[in-house]
């Protein structure tokens, strides 16, 4: 038996099964205020939760590894007693609220956390992506998301040096699941 709909559940952002794993992990119905606890904490803001699978693919240790995924940024030792230092943020949920603050905060956490490995920023990349841009809001996000990003990043005078940005219908608010057909 579920207590909430399941357009409810959905409109948080979990599926069904996650809903059947809150009530497992609390041993009863969950109120709202915890559904909407667990539902952005599984998000994908919080947790990759849709870029998880693509991210396990990737080497986490090995003799080049110094610092694998957890906190802070991953360190790979590159030759010659020199590290490269990478980070990755996903601010969709911050930046579809609030574009500039979303995305700025987003490049404030991968700057963060670079610093907090004891090294400094020379560049960032950033891979955009929005609904088409016919949309008013999508181009209001688009804006203030690159906004937030120069205005931030550029202003600590680390510079964008490279990206990508794409414009889908299913990267909008009400668009169908963009993926990979597991072909690949």
């Amino acid at each position: 038996m579920i207590a909430f709909e399941q357009n409810t559940i959905e409109r948080l952002g979990l599926t069904v099964e996650e809903y059947r794993r809150v009530r497992e992990i609390l041993g009863r119905e969950p109120n709202l205020t915890e559904l909407g606890i667990f539902s952005v904490m599984w998000s994908e803001h919080c947790s990759y939760k849709s870029s998880k699978v693509h991210l396990q693919r990737l080497p986490t240790q090995g003799p080049c590894v110094v610092q694998g995924p957890g906190e802070n940024a991953g360190v790979v030792d590159i030759g010659d007693g020199l590290v490269a230092i990478f980070k990755i943020e996903s601010h969709n949920h911050p930046s579809y609220i609030e574009p500039y603050q979303g995305a700025a905060t987003g490049v404030g956490g991968i700057i963060r956390d670079i610093f907090t490995m004891g090294a400094r920023p020379i560049a960032l990349m950033n891979s955009l992506r929005f609904g088409e841009l016919d949309d008013p809001h999508v181009r209001r996000n688009m804006e203030g998301v690159v906004a937030g990003i120069a205005g931030y990043g550029n202003s600590m005078g680390i510079p964008t040096v490279g990206g990508e940005i794409a414009f889908e219908a299913c990267y909008s608010r009400w668009g169908s699941y963009c993926g990979s057909s597991g072909a690949d």
